[in-house]
């Protein structure tokens, strides 16, 4: 690849208020983000928030309304330096009616320059693909394990992965996540997983672009993230007096028993008021705290009257 993509300082994606629209909808707005190379980002939010279509763009699978999109350094639509160094693994993968898994791996061979073979006869044995069923008669689970032999076969420096696996049942899944992480441990590249199974992925990812209604709402680092929401549960009088000005996420007020999820971490002074008061204090995990905010904006802009 003849691009500054081995430039450790370039960086994977830079997106720069993007805007797509299609008629009157506007499926993205205004979004301006950067996926850092050799990391493994997560693209989370509602069914119908921007994802796919973002997604579409990155890779140059769709073109922008405005603003525009750069991988690896350089814009990626009808660009043959960059777009045989991506991998757009889709849930719904169209093939040839006739096609078979072979084929559409043979594709892959030879699409792919890091493409390994050996781990490719790994995955169709461990995910049991049915070499001599047409993928237009395979099961939907079936469908989804070529999609993902694909996406991680591939070894492309950007692999995107549009919910691929959600065919998958629960042990396949679980085999998708840990020959990702074994093989992105010894291949690092930059990798985007789209989920609804956020708790299921989160183990997975060191950065987090929430996405809601064509618009950004969270782009961090999974550690932060997870900084970001705690939740108190003990008296209201007391729960209240550690609250204070703090934004509330959801509240559950239980005649004196209150349940009340906020933003912010606690910081020392707090967390001794909290075993003062004899408050439970419970982590938010990534699912809850990316529903309470979506749930919250869906509240602020049906007030504001969108």
């Amino acid at each position: 690849m003849n691009t500054p993509a081995t430039d450790i300082s370039v960086r994977a994606i830079e997106a720069h208020g993007l805007t797509r629209r299609f008629k009157d909808t506007l499926a993205l707005d205004d979004v301006t983000l950067n996926f850092e190379k050799d990391k493994i980002h997560g693209l989370l939010g509602r069914n119908g928030a921007g994802k796919t279509t973002l997604m579409s763009v990155m890779t140059a699978q769709d073109w922008p309304s405005a603003g525009s999109v750069r991988v690896f350094g350089q814009v990626p639509h009808e660009n043959e330096q960059v777009l045989p160094n991506i991998c757009f693994v889709r849930e719904e993968q169209r093939y040839p009616e006739d096609a078979l898994a072979k084929h559409a791996f043979k594709a892959a061979r030879e699409a792919f320059e890091n493409w390994d073979e050996d781990f490719a006869q790994q995955l169709i044995e461990e995910f049991r693909v049915p070499m001599k069923t047409t993928i237009k008669k395979m099961s939907r689970g079936q469908k989804s394990a070529v999609g993902v032999i694909i996406g991680l076969a591939s070894r492309a420096p950007l692999t995107v992965f549009d919910e691929p696996y959600m065919g998958l049942d629960a042990v396949a899944r679980q085999l998708f996540y840990d020959r990702l992480l074994q093989d992105y441990s010894q291949h690092p590249r930059t990798i985007v997983v789209s989920s609804h199974l956020i708790d299921e992925i989160s183990h997975l990812l060191e950065h987090v672009v929430v996405i809601d209604q064509g618009k950004i709402m969270v782009d961090e680092s999974a550690e932060e993230l997870a900084d970001r929401a705690v939740t108190l549960v003990g008296r209201a009088d007391a729960v209240n007096q550690v609250v204070g000005n703090r934004e509330v996420l959801d509240r559950e007020d239980l005649g004196r028993i209150a349940r009340v999820t906020v933003l912010g971490k606690l910081n020392a002074e707090e967390h001794c008021l909290v075993k003062d008061l004899d408050l439970d204090l419970i982590p938010v995990s990534l699912q809850q705290l990316i529903v309470h905010m979506t749930r919250k904006n869906g509240q602020d802009n049906a007030s504001e009257g969108f």
